[in-house]
């Protein structure tokens, strides 16, 4: 269930009423008259199930709330209460599925934003697994890849041109790449000076790599494995299941590759440059295309839940 917390101007408060008693999955409805202070208004409660609540605060935008008033939304995650337990039943679909576009929006509008966190968890990210490519250590890539933030970015390109929102779309890809060629960037210094005090070897790039040679060799499992993990990772996202995330990071080498190229490029290897650059570029491109794909299908999806919803 979703609780929301709705500032409305007195001349709408009916209206909104009106709109809250005939949505289906609705329940806990209060009124609060003149409550408000800042904006001036009334205060109105009520709690919604989740596949039903898209739909509600789509209605009370069209209403211009979020202009005129305010539209607050919190996930409750215990409700004991046979009202709520009926609205969830009458609700079309599994709260599960349900997509909150708005949230989804905002959600990917912040971990886009190009941020010093966001530029020093990706550039820490790729250092990491600098560490591991030279190393041949697993451990090392992989704890890499848990720590690099780049999926941030990566939906909020997919929930842009789903959404139709160009501004976001630009913020999303102006935050994915500045951000990778930043820490590709500083890997590089890092890789020299990692050499010039002998902790890393040229040999160590060179030689035989069993377990980090992929980063390197692409083939048609990344692009396999990175539209799956676009399709998973979109689903965490909109499911609200983002523990899920940690396991799609793990499942792509976008960072790994990001950092075997700058360290190839810091010993003038131009074969394991390019290699890398084409296997970190594969691999973005199958999330990308499998997250907005995802995205397509579930808007789809949904829109004929709620139309054979409105005919019942």
């Amino acid at each position: 269930m979703l609780h929301l917390r709705l500032i409305t101007p007195a001349a709408k408060t009916d209206e909104v009423v009106r709109l809250i008693e005939k949505t289906v999955g609705t329940a806990h409805l209060v009124v609060l008259p003149g409550a408000a202070r800042n904006p001036v208004g009334d205060v109105v409660l009520c709690d919604v199930a989740r596949e039903a609540g898209d739909g509600l605060i789509g209605e009370l935008r069209r209403l211009e709330l979020d202009e005129t008033g305010s539209i607050a939304v919190d996930d409750i995650e215990l409700s004991l209460s046979r009202r709520a337990d009926k609205a969830e039943a009458e609700a079309p679909g599994e709260g599960a599925d349900a997509v909150l576009w708005e949230g989804l929006t905002e959600a990917t509008h912040e971990e886009s934003t190009l941020s010093v966190t966001y530029l020093a968890f990706i550039t820490l990210a790729t250092m990491i697994a600098a560490c591991g490519v030279v190393l041949d250590n697993a451990v090392l890539i992989v704890g890499a890849m848990a720590v690099g933030p780049e999926f941030g970015p990566l939906a909020g390109l997919c929930t842009a041109l789903v959404r139709r929102r160009p501004n976001l779309a630009l913020r999303s890809l102006v935050a994915l790449l500045a951000g990778f060629a930043l820490a590709m960037a500083v890997t590089v210094g890092f890789a020299l000076f990692m050499d010039a005090i002998g902790l890393f070897h040229r040999s160590g790039l060179e030689g035989r790599r069993p377990n980090t040679a992929f980063v390197y060799a692409p083939d048609a499992f990344s692009f396999i494995v990175a539209v799956l993990a676009g399709i998973a990772g979109t689903l965490s996202l909109t499911s609200a299941k983002s523990g899920a995330l940690v396991g799609v990071a793990i499942s792509v080498t976008t960072v790994p590759a990001a950092a075997n190229a700058a360290v190839a490029l810091a010993y003038g290897d131009t074969d394991q440059t390019a290699g890398s650059t084409y296997q970190l570029l594969l691999n973005l491109l199958g999330i990308a295309l499998a997250g907005t794909l995802t995205l397509l299908a579930q808007k789809w999806f949904w829109a004929r839940s709620r139309g054979r919803t409105a005919v019942s």
